[in-house]
């Protein structure tokens, strides 16, 4: 083989196992993102609560315990913040519904909790009234946060 065979070679196998590593880092992406799921009022009306039909009282509609993560696609905390929610999402898969609200885009789900900072994070237990935290929480206090209100694990 002589060295011009050589480098045609080397380049060949590099490009591939680039793009074979490229491609898994995509999978692994792809499949994070599918954890958190996009919420707009009218479906929260479906899977939250209908405030319009019982304004008075909370009456969650939920069959497991939620998180609504309130964002904005210009928030760099928020950007900071979507790879921890849709990890948590993927480790409790079945226990626990992640959504996420765009606040510019929702804007009377904004107007309704009164999202002043964002992210803001409404944690929905089964029973009792959901409680509202503020910044991007490291994953640790979003765990304990989880564990004490919705899965009431103190």
């Amino acid at each position: 083989m002589n060295l011009k065979s050589t480098i045609i070679t080397l380049l060949a196998v590099t490009m591939l196992s680039s793009c074979w590593a490229s491609g898994k880092q995509d999978d692994a992406k792809k499949k994070n993102e599918m954890n958190t799921i996009p919420m707009t009022t009218a479906d929260f009306k479906v899977k939250i609560a209908d405030y319009e039909k019982n304004p008075d009282e909370w009456k969650y509609l939920g069959d497991k315990p939620a998180i609504i993560d309130f964002y904005a696609t210009w928030c760099g905390p928020c950007r900071a913040l979507s790879p921890v929610m849709d990890e948590l999402a993927g480790e409790y898969k079945g226990k626990i519904n992640f959504y996420k609200v765009d606040t510019d885009k929702e804007r009377e789900l904004d107007e309704l909790f009164g999202i002043r900072s964002i992210p803001s994070i409404l944690f929905i237990p089964i029973n009792g009234k959901p409680s509202m935290a503020q910044g991007a929480l490291p994953k640790s206090e979003l765990v304990r946060a989880i564990n004490e209100i919705l899965l009431n694990n103190k």
